[in-house]
């Protein structure tokens, strides 16, 4: 079998542009230094990066440059799309230069990948607009039968935790629609929940992935952290449509302040 495409996704890394702020103990530029040196210690190396949604957690423009100056050492193209806390305009200001794309349709190897914003302003949920249904099922149609795998922030599914249950994505069923009308789409990938996360339905994997900075306890009834430690998706896509994934966990140890109640 040919060589795999290699694939990374980054999720909810709530960097700040103060890199000295923290997030519930935890200081976000550090801990996501520590994950970008693990991708530069992978071998093979990634062929792309894909972020998925919450890169910041203040919205400004400094701490969307401060990724961009952290993950372009790595000289790996990389690719975005936006979360609960993220602002999209300052995000298409400053994630446009280098080898970060704001491209959301495009093909890499034998796949194609499609990038959702599923974001609401001012809201913690997601929803996807008819707008934003509409192209994609336009896209998939014009890609065929390309295995095709899609991006989003907000997980399609509820997860077990009551709190986080009430910030997933609005309206599944329409994401649905569009999806069941297409076999050629094989992955789903997501982020939101910090914490690893895996579902099939009807032939394809929906996978959740761990933040690079602090975790979400699964199970929790109201807003908990877990003691995991932060962590990133791997994925190797193979031509013929088949792939392969697993979860890596950071050295990194934070301090968190686990008597948190929300973030």
């Amino acid at each position: 079998m040919m060589s795999p495409l290699h694939v990374v996704q980054l999720t909810d890394m709530h960097l700040f542009a103060d890199e000295r702020r923290q997030l519930l103990g935890l200081p976000t530029q550090e801990s996501f230094q520590t994950i970008v040196r693990q991708v530069a210690q992978l071998q093979p190396q990634p062929d792309l990066l894909l972020l998925t949604g919450d890169l910041s957690q203040d919205g400004k423009p400094e701490s969307y440059a401060l990724l961009q100056s952290m993950l372009a050492p790595l000289g790996i193209p990389t690719y975005w799309l936006p979360g609960n806390h993220d602002r999209l305009p300052e995000m298409e200001q400053v994630l446009t230069k280098g080898l970060m794309s704001a491209q959301k349709s495009f093909r890499a190897g034998g796949w194609h990948f499609l990038l959702l914003n599923s974001q609401v302003t001012g809201c913690v949920h997601g929803h996807l607009s008819a707008t934003s249904l509409e192209w994609l099922d336009e896209q998939l149609e014009t890609v065929g039968a390309v295995p095709t795998l899609i991006g989003l922030h907000h997980p399609p599914f509820v997860v077990g935790s009551d709190w986080l249950d009430s910030s997933t994505l609005r309206n599944p069923e329409a994401l649905f629609a569009v999806l069941d009308r297409h076999p050629q789409v094989k992955l789903v990938l997501f982020g939101h929940i910090h914490q690893d996360y895996s579902q099939a339905r009807h032939g394809v994997q929906y996978l959740g992935t761990p933040s690079t900075c602090i975790q979400f306890e699964p199970g929790s009834a109201d807003f908990a952290l877990d003691e995991e430690k932060p962590g990133f998706r791997i994925l190797h896509l193979y031509d013929d449509a088949d792939w392969w994934t697993t979860v890596k966990r950071s050295s990194y140890v934070p301090q968190l302040d686990l008597a948190a109640t929300g973030y």
